[in-house]
């Protein structure tokens, strides 16, 4: 990822340090990236009790979601960045002062279809794919943007009667997956990506 129209991200430990500031001590990129992935997958662990993070379906429950996966890693952990981004040298992600009202407004258009609920697995699949693809231009976090939407993402759809098990894909797929949707309306990767996760609650 790399800032746009910033003189410095204020995210870096210097201009000429890019690594992320972060809580842990690390020096490198590859050391944070070790540190976050031990520390990520012990706070999600603790996501099976709700009262950590109430499922409210709106900006408070994203928000709340990346504090409390990142709260060991980034004293910014929860808050939505203040920079705008791009993927690389590809297209830029949302611009950052929109993102409250992408969040707003993705989060309606998500109550409106009663959450995905009641869906059979090709709509649930074609819906939940959209709405994938949104949260990943909104971009809200300057880090943990795609850890953080799978997470909310797989409550959503445990609680459509659907479990979202991301192991049979990788997160880089997701966001190939993503780009094809956003840069040539192509779907079919996407959909295709989250089908081999997706299977009924069973019981």
């Amino acid at each position: 990822m790399v800032s746009n129209n910033v003189a410095h991200d204020p995210y870096l430990m210097s201009p000429d340090y890019p690594v992320l500031r972060n809580l842990v001590g690390a020096n490198t990129y590859e050391e944070l990236s070790k540190a976050e992935a031990d520390l990520f997958h012990a706070r999600v662990v603790q996501l099976n009790d709700h009262s950590l993070v109430a499922p409210t379906r709106d900006a408070q429950e994203l928000r709340g979601l990346h504090r409390h996966l990142f709260q060991d890693v980034y004293d910014w952990a929860g808050e939505f960045r203040v920079i705008d981004m791009r993927l690389g040298d590809g297209d830029h992600f949302a611009p950052y002062i929109s993102i409250p009202l992408g969040i707003s407004n993705l989060m309606n258009d998500l109550a409106e279809q009663d959450f995905l609920k009641g869906l059979q697995r090709d709509a649930f699949v074609d819906r939940l794919a959209k709405f994938y693809d949104l949260l990943n231009y909104i971009h809200p976090f300057r880090e943990g943007n795609g850890r953080t939407q799978r997470t909310f993402w797989a409550r959503v759809a445990f609680s459509a009667g659907w479990v979202l098990n991301w192991a049979p894909i990788h997160g880089e797929e997701l966001n190939e997956a993503s780009q094809a949707a956003r840069e040539n309306e192509d779907f079919r990767p996407i959909r295709q990506a989250l089908d081999k996760c997706l299977s009924p609650v069973s019981g």
